[in-house]
């Protein structure tokens, strides 16, 4: 009875199997699975493939280790930290440790660090991060079959942290091609190759886990993120597709992060290295603007359905928007015809154009659309960092600024709006000392107007250490009064 029992129940088995596989066949046919016809056709491989061996074995000798040296004056913060004696200020040899670190001080110190990168082209070029070589007395790549080369800077880019190095060959190099990046999808595979902790050439396999991640680490911000493992070491090294195309470099991890990293997406490092291997350099469009995104609050106020568009905050005067019209307030919401979404999307629009084109920039303002045409300048990093430093130059003095508004003319019945208003003097700073008043308007400083927060940092940016500040002041109930401060 037990045999014959069996016998049935492995009977109504095959039976089942065979009925499940007949109507999964049917399905099939009847297009019931849409995808099913896209997964034989299409190169994008969802599922787990058998091996990555094949992809890694032709796209490994395209990427290089890169080992760089440089040098630190001083020994640096690493040494300094051992000056004090293990029982900190009480110790009694505190004057030995003195002695002997003081000596030390005056001898430099070589720092070697690792990083990766992949070849390009048969003439040596190679993609890496900026941050790999930056400052780098001497760069060594060492190739996949062990062989040394040092290296010279094409050029850098820091805003993307991007480099672009050159190698001398005499052999033929093999090379990585470039793939879509704006073509992945989110659950997609993708392979890391680089040398993380200074180990020979690894490989990982991971997903795309998201895109467009902004991660705080420049104005460029759009990472893919992938669980692919990334570690120090991997910096600079190439994150490819199935078909063993350059889909992103890798760049950056989440400290203690397990299974998160992060990658340039090609096609926005495409442009970059093109122009780093004509030029040295990356030219970018400037238009001159302060901006955000459209928060819930802001779209309620201007009565915009959706949070689209950028908020202008600030416009430089003198800059392509300033003199194409365009004013605080005003809500961007396309370029040359295509939509901007957020301050992130028109900041890449932007350095996207070439210098000196004129462009459509459609605004709303107090409700109406308006259209200006704006010539587009040169982004100069250098001004930009200077607009960029008022905190660090107001700490310095104690002065806290910002723009006058109509509320702001309005609280304090002001009659003139040029000039900044002193929002805070911080307590025993030169500001304080020199007798700088909260609720004071500054209007000029050296016999230079200021006009905005802008023209305030700058020009206190421009003045030496050590130069005295004359700063023309207007105070309530006080008329006009110059104050002294010492930068």
């Amino acid at each position: 009875m037990e045999f014959i029992a069996n016998r049935q129940f492995v009977q109504r088995e095959k039976t089942f199997v065979l009925v499940m596989f007949l109507a999964a066949a049917i399905l099939a046919l009847s297009g019931f699975y849409p995808d099913a016809g896209v997964a034989a056709t299409s190169n994008e491989v969802f599922s787990p493939p058998e091996s990555f061996s094949q992809l890694a074995e032709s796209a490994g000798p395209a990427v290089v280790n890169i080992r760089t040296v440089k040098t630190i004056k001083g020994g640096g913060r690493v040494f300094r930290q051992f000056k004090k004696g293990p029982f900190g200020d009480d110790d009694p040899m505190q004057d030995f440790f003195d002695r002997f670190f003081d000596e030390d001080q005056k001898r430099d110190f070589k720092q070697r660090s690792l990083g990766s990168g992949f070849i390009i082209d048969k003439d040596g070029y190679i993609v890496t991060n900026n941050h790999v070589i930056d400052n780098a007395d001497k760069i060594v790549v060492i190739l996949n079959d062990e062989k040394e080369f040092e290296a010279q800077i094409i050029g850098r880019d820091k805003n993307t942290d991007l480099a672009l190095i050159k190698i001398k060959s005499n052999h033929n190099l093999p090379v990585l091609g470039f793939g879509d990046s704006d073509s992945l999808r989110v659950g997609q595979w993708v392979v890391a190759i680089g040398n993380p902790f200074g180990l020979e050439q690894t490989v990982t396999a991971g997903i795309v886990s998201a895109k467009g991640r902004v991660i705080g680490s420049g104005p460029y911000d759009d990472f893919i993120q992938t669980d692919a493992s990334i570690n120090p070491g991997n910096s600079g090294g190439p994150l490819l597709n199935m078909n063993g195309e350059v889909v992103g470099i890798n760049t950056a991890i989440v400290a203690g992060g397990q299974g998160i990293g992060f990658a340039i997406p090609v096609n926005l490092a495409k442009n970059i290295i093109a122009q780093l291997k004509s030029s040295g350099e990356v030219t970018r469009g400037w238009l001159g603007v302060g901006i955000q995104d459209i928060s819930e609050e802001v779209a309620e106020y201007y009565g915009i359905k959706e949070k689209k568009g950028v908020l202008v905050t600030e416009v430089f005067p003198g800059d392509p928007a300033d003199l194409a019209g365009i004013k605080p307030k005003d809500i961007i919401f396309s370029v040359n015809g295509a939509p901007v979404d957020n301050a992130r999307q028109l900041t890449g629009k932007i350095a996207d154009i070439e210098v000196g084109d004129t462009i459509n920039i459609n605004v709303i303002r107090a409700g109406k659309t308006l259209s200006f045409k704006v010539k587009i300048a040169k982004r100069e990093e250098t001004k930009i960092s200077r607009r960029s430093m008022p905190q660090e130059d107001q700490a310095q003095l104690g002065i806290r600024v910002a723009q006058i508004t109509p509320e702001t003319a309005s609280r304090f019945n002001l009659k003139d709006v040029k000039g900044v208003i002193v929002v805070g003097v911080d307590q025993g700073s030169r500001a304080e000392e020199s007798g700088l008043q909260v609720r004071d308007i500054i209007k000029e400083i050296n016999h230079q107007n200021i006009t905005s927060v802008s023209d305030f940092n700058e020009t206190i940016s421009a003045i030496p250490e050590g130069e005295t500040i004359n700063l023309f002041v207007q105070r309530m109930n006080q008329g006009f009064i110059v104050i002294k401060i010492k930068k």
